[in-house]
């Protein structure tokens, strides 16, 4: 008989080796839990508290961990095969030796309460890009670099503009591209542009939505003219894009003019043709700009 746990409260439960197979553990309480070694399996975590829970050695193959809380929690050498894990919070997490694949494993958030919402789709790299945001010498290493990184700005917090954001995520997926999100609605105790420029500076785009902005235009302004990375701006047909855009697309040549898409579905359709075709051409002119040895002028022929 499989053991139904939904909701109970297990702080500081002492757990190991236990035989969890099945078990329903929906919304329970495991914070600081040790679990090492403890058999998992199909068990249902979705939405539990498992804030410094100890799965080290714990067989989690098959179970739905979604919605969890992972903070500061331990996996190593957790059998982790068809797992899921998707948005789940996994800041402070430490990772070593999983053994197999996730399932799923999307919009897991890496950044502590009361910082803006920033969000990866792999748990390997999540300790990465933490680890870049707030590591001034490898920040300053990986810049140099770009990716298959899609970073995603604007104001998510209206339905319907989740709605189009979480459709968009999906598309660019599709084409094996990598979304960060950034929602500058989100509270903060890290300066915006800071963040903004590092993520920018490991994409190999920018998607910055300008419907109904707020922050938005004063921080693209401040990061343009910093980045030769291509921005793409998107906004809702009937809205007029900001008046310094037209300013960044004139002086800035990697700041591709202004989509505009009537709904979720045109964006969708759009998106190969019209966002990330151009895109990467754009990122592609400007690698060969940067490839280019500057002139000289030879004073003494003058």
């Amino acid at each position: 008989m499989r053991a139904n746990l939904n909701g109970d409260y297990l702080f500081g439960a002492r757990l190991m080796d236990a035989n969890l197979s099945g078990a329903s553990l929906k919304g329970a309480d495991l914070t600081e839990a040790n679990l090492q070694g403890a058999n998992l399996s199909g068990a249902n975590l979705t939405r539990a508290q498992l804030w410094g829970a100890n799965f080290t050695g714990a067989n989690l193959s098959g179970a739905d961990l979604s919605e969890s809380i992972l903070k500061n929690s331990t996996l190593v050498k957790v059998k982790i095969d068809k797992a899921i894990i998707s948005r789940s919070q996994v800041y402070g997490i430490s990772l070593w030796d999983l053994i197999g694949k996730f399932e799923e494993q999307n919009d897991l958030i890496i950044t502590d309460h009361g910082m803006s919402s920033i969000t990866v789709d792999n748990i390997k790299i999540a300790q990465f890009v933490y680890l870049i945001l707030n590591n001034e010498e490898i920040r300053d290493v990986i810049n140099t670099l770009t990716s298959k990184t899609v970073l995603i700005l604007g104001r998510f917090s209206v339905d319907e503009r989740k709605t189009v954001l979480e459709a968009l995520k999906d598309k660019l997926r599709e084409y094996r591209l990598l979304p960060i999100v950034f929602d500058f609605d989100r509270a903060t105790d890290k300066d915006y542009t800071e963040t903004i420029i590092t993520l920018a500076g490991l994409s190999y785009f920018v998607i910055a939505d300008i419907t109904s902005p707020k922050s938005t235009p004063l921080e693209l302004q401040a990061t343009v003219p910093l980045l030769q990375v291509p921005f793409v701006p998107i906004i809702q047909k009937g809205q007029r894009p900001f008046a310094m855009m037209t300013d960044l697309q004139t002086k800035y040549n990697w700041v591709l003019p202004t989509r505009t898409y009537s709904s979720k579905e045109s964006l969708i359709k759009g998106l190969e043709k019209g966002i990330i075709e151009p895109a990467m051409q754009k990122h592609n002119e400007l690698r060969l700009v940067k490839a280019q040895k500057p002139d000289t002028v030879s004073l003494d022929k003058l």
